[in-house]
């Protein structure tokens, strides 16, 4: 009975313990917190996210190149909706009566109980009207954000552009994005959005009865506040990027330039290129469309995705090699008659040379010297192993960046191609030897290399024999951290020594009788560089320049590519020597300034969009033009070679008369 007893009266305190739970839990909740008010008041409170601004952009100079701008949301709760004076909208948001049913009719197709997008980016007038009027249109509210705004309307493919993020964007953020917000999706904005996005903020709000907002419920208690994104600090010179892309107008092509001894870019130019506020606003899609559906693919980013054989610029880095294999010394010499016989195939030479040493074969850009020394290098270890001795020197280039990513820090960049022996056993069995290569001697056959990598070699030897990893961006936020790899010193095997015979030729380019690229000087700086005519199967060769300035403790190292502009003296080096003039002066003085202007109105784009006006092209047609480029490409990755391109019913993008669209749609159904 005793036991009885106590059980009961232990049940009867374990019900009252309970019970004295839940009254305190029921006070707490009614008395002492508000918390749980907020969603019971939902139709009187409603969270209002607060966007933070995006991270601005700075140059090395600490000049802002891309910041933010106010803009306006008009948001709508479908289910809140009361019959409103349609008219008054309209008017207010300088649209039509038919757009705003369209506009409910959508969000309501969205959700008819959250809050959506009525119509985004209003302007600043249809804002303050609308404020005004505001009770008289319940289950509509504002949201303010920030749009970007790039001051200079330049570099648009370097950095990149934002738009509302997807169901794919969402799905896979884990939940930080929602529908409405806005992500980087290329260029800068895409590779560094995590820093520059910064933390969306909450503010609960309270409406009245005339759906005019209160203020912040509790004083802000409940609150949470935006936080900015981080700023980012760039090695880019916004004065020398903007004179590159000047001087590129009219032109296809691209320029790279680094910083030597950092590994930082000075200015990465895609040509042709657009305005990045083009890309912002609500005429943001169709002006995107209009960007894809250009001929001359603005929205390629040129520098890190335009293959072009390195042509002559490759060939003080075949002297590097040389040397430090031992094949040749400054002093070698062979004889130019102008030509070289690999076998019985000829390589022709611009000029006739007769004995010509390494400094003036490297200064007059010589093919058959380089050829020799080709030959040298693949035949080193006999002619039976050449097929191993050509998969070394491969090695030994690669780590010069070339067939490998550089790792630059914007998306999407390419690697180039730049085969190995295995390549060449599948085409030719174990029949082959540096005759069947030998245009890889001059920078030309099978090898392509993106405008980033031969500037970056380029770097390299101004730097006697390492680089750091080109990055655009040298400090985030006020830490100044960004990552390890872009500190490091990557070293390509070459000892220092020899680089200054190569670098001897280099000067000579430029600024001895005998260079290629005399016109070219710059006053009181010594810029060391080589020039490069790459042939082009579509069309007139491609103009290319490599230099760097000034050859002692270099400060900037450049790449040039102006595509069907002929000789690398005619165009791409004069436009490397004004960049680096105007970098390393501040400004390009005297009698060079007319030279800058002049060249700012050469036009070379092919004639491919005046002749494809006249013919009234249709938008399918214009796709077919831009198709055919992809076609030169697949021919490419299935290793055609350029003869049969030549020969090819195919229209070429670059050539300078209008395709045949009849030839190129039944190619294209072919494919």
């Amino acid at each position: 009975m005793d036991q009885l007893f106590n059980r009961k009266y232990t049940v009867q305190g374990l019900f009252i313990i309970v019970a004295l739970i839940l009254l305190g839990k029921l006070f707490y909740i009614q008395i002492v917190s508000d918390k749980y008010f907020l969603s019971a008041e939902s139709n009187v409170l409603r969270k209002i996210y607060k966007y933070p601004a995006r991270g601005a952009i700075l140059d090395r100079n600490m000049k802002v190149i891309v910041q933010n701008e106010p803009v306006y949301d008009l948001m709508v709760i479908p289910n809140e909706v009361k019959p409103f004076d349609t008219l008054a909208l309209a008017k207010a948001l300088d649209i039509t009566i038919e757009d705003v049913r369209k506009n409910l009719r959508k969000a309501r197709g969205k959700s008819s109980y959250q809050s959506t997008p009525f119509l985004k980016q209003i302007s600043v007038q249809s804002y303050a009207r609308l404020q005004e009027i505001m009770y008289r249109f319940p289950g509509f509210r504002t949201q303010d954000r920030t749009v970007r705004h790039y001051p200079d309307s330049v570099a648009g493919q370097l950095f990149g552009y934002v738009r509302e993020v997807s169901d794919d964007d969402i799905e896979k953020s884990d939940g930080y994005y929602k529908p409405g917000d806005y992500k980087g999706k290329s260029g800068l904005e895409r590779s560094y959005e995590e820093v520059l996005r910064g933390e969306r903020g909450v503010i609960n709000t309270v409406y009245d009865a005339r759906n005019t907002p209160q203020g912040s419920y509790a004083d802000g208690k409940y609150d949470i506040n935006a936080v900015s994104g981080e700023r980012l600090i760039s090695g880019i010179d916004i004065q020398v990027q903007k004179l590159g892309e000047e001087l590129m107008k009219n032109k296809v092509g691209a320029i790279v330039a680094i910083e030597p001894s950092s590994g930082e870019i000075l200015a990465l130019v895609s040509s042709p290129g657009y305005d990045p506020n083009l890309l912002v606003g609500r005429d943001q899609g169709n002006n995107y469309m209009d960007l894809i559906g250009n001929p001359y693919r603005p929205s390629l980013v040129r520098p890190i995705q335009g293959y072009y054989p390195p042509g002559s610029s490759f060939k003080p880095i075949d002297a590097l090699i040389g040397l430090q294999d031992g094949v040749i010394d400054p002093n070698t010499t062979f004889f130019c008659p102008g030509y070289y016989m690999a076998g019985n195939h000829k390589v022709k030479c611009e000029h006739v040379d007769g004995s010509i040493s390494m400094r003036k074969g490297i200064a007059r850009s010589c093919n058959t010297y380089f050829c020799n020394v080709f030959q040298k290098l693949i035949t080193k270890n006999g002619m039976k192993n050449q097929r191993q001795t050509y998969q070394e020197w491969r090695d030994k280039i690669a780590k010069f960046g070339f067939g490998s990513k550089l790792e630059v820090d914007i998306p999407f960049e390419r690697k180039g191609y730049f085969y190995n022996a295995d390549h060449y056993d599948k085409i030719y069995g174990k029949r082959w030897g540096y005759t069947t290569v030998i245009s890889q001697a001059i920078g030309q056959g099978e090898i392509t290399a993106t405008p980033l990598q031969i500037a970056n070699a380029m770097a390299i030897i101004a730097n006697r024999g390492y680089y750091i990893k080109p990055h655009l961006i040298k400090a985030m936020g006020d830490k100044n951290l960004i990552k390890k790899d872009y500190v490091a010193k990557n070293y390509v095997g070459v000892d220092a020594k020899h680089f200054e015979p190569v670098i001897d030729g280099m000067q000579d380019c430029v600024n001895s009788p005998w260079g290629t690229a005399t016109l070219s000087r710059i006053p009181d700086i010594i810029l060391c560089g080589k020039t490069g005519t790459v042939q082009n199967p579509h069309g007139k060769n491609h103009s290319v320049f490599i230099g760097f300035a000034p050859r002692d403790n270099p400060k900037i190292a450049i790449a040039v590519i102006v595509e069907n502009a002929g000789y690398g003296s005619t165009y791409a080096a004069p436009i490397a020597s004004y960049m680096v003039e105007k970098y390393i002066k501040r400004n390009v003085s005297g009698s060079r300034a007319s030279q800058v202007e002049w060249m700012k109105n050469q036009n070379l784009l092919p004639a491919l969009i005046d002749k494809a006006k006249k013919m009234k092209l249709t938008k399918a047609d214009s796709l077919i033009i831009k198709k055919t480029d992809s076609l030169k490409r697949l021919k490419d990755s299935l290793k055609i070679k350029s003869a049969n391109l030549k020969t090819s019913s195919v229209a070429k993008p670059n050539m300078l008369k209008a395709p045949d669209l009849s030839a190129v749609k039944t190619e294209i159904q072919k494919q």
